[in-house]
């Protein structure tokens, strides 16, 4: 009798496709049965990988059964493509979430087979109007190019899929979606250009101009700006090029520069900014076009600008990071890094103490004062982070600038009160002196 039909034990592969029908019957919604309890589908995902009911993975184990437990899974994914069709949107979100864990937990064969298919089940709910199945969706199809980055055989197929998905990735960011979407897209963004970078390639303007128009809205958490900046630092691979690194750090620190002449162009000291400009864009250079406009039109620039001129400190420190992120990530090729306009841009910012020259009075309010003030110790501790940065990793360049470091070091110290600024202004002096030391100590080696 079937009810009598024991497994040998919990590792017995009978169990699994039984187990998978246990999962149909009681835990996934069907177009009949209401789905209102999200907690019943956790508990299914938690048996999936505990189990591993999807792998198939056949071992001396008789064809009766290898047909059952194929059977069973094809029985699961079909389950999923009734959900991904249904009209009520918690059983559409769940057949999403659901076929995203089949990408992880399937059979590399069924994956193989069948990902170019459960893609074009996925993306259309990319750009529904629902904000939970775009989260969703962007999750289960970055889960499946997770997967497909793996294998090498089908690398042309799966950039050819990627490029189905990019430009529906870059409209989430252009649009004024919920931060969780944001996050879901950058997310994926970061997965393909983790994996498909020549599908980046293509688009690369574009993706620029996304991500730059998220980090200037004044709308974001920290730790979105922190992802945004990532995702931005980790555009230039994509073509793989020294050239292209170079132009977007050129247009970082001209973008920092230009916040900057924004924030403090009451207190006097242009003279900076125009040092940066300077070191940036050498006499007869003309300019690159402005961080993030490449593909925008010029009121759409103006647009995003004007809304950032309202929170500057954020994107300053955003890109600041974007800085430290491209100096420390790796990189294809060798590329050379800019250390003078960035101990200048460095420099600039942790000379700003809010104090007013004479001349300067009459154009600024105390409010406008108690704002600057306010922001100032944030940006002085990402300069600082910047440096540390810089000097950590560039080491045995710093040689020619090691005496202008110092100086700063010294003039800061001076000035910094903040015990919180001023250990950080110990571990720069500490890893500079350590890093002088050790060049000294090979150069004399080599004498």
């Amino acid at each position: 009798m079937a009810a009598f039909n024991l497994v040998v034990n919990m590792h017995d592969p009978a169990l699994k496709p039984r187990l998978i029908h246990k999962l149909l019957r009681e835990h996934v919604p069907d177009d009949k049965r209401a789905f209102n309890d999200r907690s019943e589908l956790s508990k299914g995902v938690s048996m999936i990988k505990i189990h591993n009911l999807l792998s198939e993975s056949f071992t001396s184990m008789d064809q009766k059964l290898i047909d059952i437990w194929k059977s069973a899974v094809d029985s699961w994914v079909n389950r999923l493509f009734l959900l991904l069709s249904n009209d009520m949107p918690d059983k559409c979100w769940a057949g999403i979430v659901l076929l995203g864990v089949t990408c992880q937990q399937c059979s590399s064969s069924r994956f193989l087979a069948s990902y170019t298919e459960w893609l074009h089940r996925l993306l259309p709910h990319v750009q529904t109007d629902s904000q939970f199945l775009k989260v969703a969706s962007c999750a289960s199809i970055s889960d499946l190019f997770l997967r497909l980055g793996r294998f090498q055989s089908v690398k042309k197929d799966g950039i050819s899929c990627a490029g189905k998905v990019i430009q529906p990735v870059i409209k989430l960011l252009h649009d004024d979606n919920t931060e969780a979407v944001l996050d879901a897209a950058v997310n994926l963004l970061c997965t393909l250009i983790a994996f498909f970078l020549f599908t980046i390639h293509r688009h690369y303007d574009s993706a620029e101009a996304a991500i730059v128009s998220k980090i200037y809205s004044g709308k974001c958490s920290s730790n979105m700006l922190k992802k945004l900046a990532h995702c931005l630092a980790s555009l230039p691979k994509s073509k793989g090029d020294e050239d292209s690194w170079s132009l977007l750090m050129q247009k970082i620190l001209l973008s920092i520069d230009s916040h900057l002449n924004e924030a403090l162009q009451d207190i006097g000291e242009d003279s900076k900014g125009h040092e940066v400009l300077r070191l940036l864009i050498p006499p007869g250079k003309n300019p690159p076009p402005p961080l993030g406009c490449n593909s925008l039109s010029e009121d759409s620039f103006d647009k995003i600008t004007r809304s950032s001129e309202r929170m500057l400190t954020p994107s300053i420190s955003t890109l600041m990071f974007c800085c430290s992120t491209m100096i420390t990530s790796s990189y294809n090729h060798q590329v050379a890094v800019p250390i003078r306009p960035l101990l200048a841009i460095v420099e600039r910012v942790l000379m700003v103490d809010g104090s007013l020259p004479p001349t300067s009075v009459p154009f600024m309010t105390s409010l406008q004062q108690e704002s600057m003030c306010s922001e100032l110790p944030a940006l002085h501790s990402d300069s600082l982070n910047l440096l540390i940065v810089i000097v950590k990793r560039l080491r045995s360049q710093l040689l020619p600038h090691a005496a202008s470091i110092v100086r700063l070091i010294v003039k800061y110290f001076k000035k910094c009160v903040s015990a919180e600024l001023r250990v950080k202004i110990y571990a720069v002096a500490k890893l500079l002196m350590m890093s002088l030391a050790l060049e000294w100590l090979h150069l004399l080696h080599e004498m």
